[in-house]
């Protein structure tokens, strides 16, 4: 615990935290509407807008953050017109993405450690000025998605039940996709485009384990998420390990815990209930 005495391991912390809780929080919309890869898809697209920024001399951050909103308001459009499949469009998100990063970055001066900060993360790299801006980003996100659970769950559940009770189908849409692309550009620093789609989807997927409604099951993937933040930050330091790659691992060892746990309750329940005893069979009435 020493190493958190350090500002830089501080601001990794809380970075990590207010990621930790921001990214289930949306990630179970995307989960909801069986879109729990389009943060890869869009992690990828950010990385093209990371390769442009390092090629034009600009923030790399902001680059990939209008990136990113481009591709991921254009795949929504596409998926929302019909022109072609969601999965189809998500793959032409994640060629095109990566095809893209890989050839700006290429084009450009950066270094294979620059490329891997934003691939993989690096937490003990976030400034001052990251901090803010995640914290600031983040809280919008967390807000966002709270204050607007009920709509958001609707279309995410039923679109045309959500538009026949008069909900603004498409902008609800957008911004789903664009509070994706926010998140996947936040987390860049955190766990890396390569890995984020996992803090959205695992700690909901665990979540849904032990809850039954939207509400509980939302609550319980922000704790979770809170949870693998920490305590994956918490093990990076000390055993010096990549600490975006320990929040994932430390999110997926819960999911696997609570399965576990879950199916040898369900099988422990099911041996204690004793069985129903069979019905007596109907005695026969003899006429005479």
């Amino acid at each position: 615990m020493e190493l958190f005495q350090y500002p830089y391991m501080q601001r990794a912390l809380i970075g990590a935290l207010v990621i930790g809780l921001a990214a289930p929080a949306l990630g179970i919309y995307l989960v909801q509407r069986r879109l729990a890869l389009i943060g890869d898809g869009v992690g990828h697209v950010a990385l093209t807008g990371v390769g442009a920024g390092l090629l034009l001399n600009r923030s790399p951050v902001l680059v990939a953050v209008i990136a990113a909103t481009i591709g991921a308001v254009a795949i929504e459009l596409v998926r929302a017109r019909g022109r072609t499949s969601g999965d189809l469009a998500l793959a032409l998100l994640f060629y095109g993405g990566i095809a893209g990063g890989v050839l700006l970055v290429g084009l450009s001066d950066a270094t294979s450690a620059n490329l891997n900060a934003y691939l993989f993360g690096s937490l003990t790299t976030i400034s001052p000025g990251d901090l803010v801006t995640i914290g600031v980003l983040g809280a919008a996100i967390l807000v966002t998605m709270i204050a607007l659970r009920p709509a958001l769950f609707a279309v995410s559940h039923d679109e045309e039940y959500a538009r026949v009770s008069g909900l603004p189908v498409r902008t609800l849409n957008l911004l789903i996709a664009v509070a994706t692309a926010v998140t996947v550009t936040i987390a860049m620093r955190a766990v890396g485009v390569l890995l984020i789609s996992a803090l959205m989807v695992v700690p909901v997927a665990t979540a849904q384990q032990v809850t039954r409604g939207f509400r509980s099951t939302m609550a319980a993937a922000m704790a979770l998420g809170l949870f693998a933040a920490g305590s994956g930050v918490w093990v990076a330091a000390t055993a010096d390990t990549a600490p975006g790659a320990s929040v994932v691992l430390v999110a997926i060892a819960s999911f696997l815990v609570v399965a576990v746990a879950g199916g040898v309750w369900r099988t422990l329940r099911r041996r204690a209930t004793p069985a129903a005893a069979p019905a007596p069979e109907p005695h026969e009435v003899v006429l005479s």
